[in-house]
C-alpha cells in the first residue's frame, strides 16, 4: 500500500485515539511526553546506526547524476553532481536528521507555547514510521539491496507518491549534456 495512504489512515486512527486520552491528568501528559521523547531517541539511534554503517562500508564508488532545477528557485539550469556513494548516503542521513529537528521544534512550540497535547500522540508514531521507511535506512539498517526504488540517487517522491519536482537524471545522455553545458565537474562535498 502507498506510504502516504497508510500515513493518512494511521493519522486518522491516532487522532481518534488521542480524543479518548484524558490529557487533563498531568500523569497522562507526562507519559505522552515520555513516549514522544523515546520515539525521537529511537529515530536518532536509527540514523546514528545508519551513519555508522555508511562510514564502515566506506563505499567510494563514483555517483554521477544531474539535478533538475527547483520549480520554486530562480535557477533554471540543470546541475551535474559528481560524488561518492558514501558522501551521498551521509548527505541523505544529514538531511533526514535536519528534518527530524524541524519537526521537533514545531511540536515543542505547539505543545509548550500553545498548549496542544494531542500532537504528542501522533508525533510519537508517525516520525518513527517515516524514519523506518526512509530509503537510506532500508539499505543500511535493514540490509535491502540498493536496486529498484532503492537505487541511488533516490527519486524524490512528491505529494501522495507522485513523481517529485527535484528528480534527478542518471542517464548517460543527460550527464553528457550537463558536462558540455558548463555545469559539469561540480564535485559536491
Amino acid at each position: 500500500m502507498n506510504s502516504a495512504v497508510t500515513n493518512m489512515m494511521l493519522m486518522f486512527g491516532l487522532m481518534q485515539l488521542s480524543k479518548k486520552i484524558p490529557f487533563e491528568d498531568p500523569n497522562v501528559v507526562m507519559y505522552a511526553r515520555l513516549a514522544y521523547i523515546l520515539s525521537n531517541v529511537f529515530i536518532f539511534a536509527l540514523y546514528l546506526f545508519a551513519r555508522y554503517k555508511v562510514t564502515k562500508a566506506n563505499d567510494l564508488t563514483t555517483l554521477k547524476y544531474v539535478e533538475q532545477p527547483s520549480p520554486f528557485g530562480g535557477n533554471t539550469e540543470k546541475k551535474l553532481v559528481t560524488t561518492t556513494v558514501k558522501e551521498y548516503d551521509l548527505q541523505q542521513i544529514s538531511s533526514a536528521v535536519k528534518s527530524s529537528f524541524f519537526g521537533i521544534a514545531i511540536l515543542v512550540f505547539m505543545h509548550l507555547k500553545l498548549g496542544y497535547t494531542n500532537p504528542l500522540v501522533m508525533q510519537s508514531v508517525l516520525p518513527v514510521k517515516s524514519a523506518i521507511e526512509q530509503k537510506i535506512i532500508q539499505i543500511h539498517v535493514f540490509g535491502k539491496p540498493a536496486s529498484g526504488d532503492l537505487k541511488r540517487p533516490f527519486k524524490a517522491a512528491g505529494l501522495f507518491g507522485a513523481p517529485g519536482a527535484g528528480d534527478v537524471a542518471t542517464d548517460k545522455k543527460a550527464i553528457d549534456e550537463a558536462e558540455k553545458s558548463g555545469s559539469g565537474g561540480v564535485k559536491e562535498e
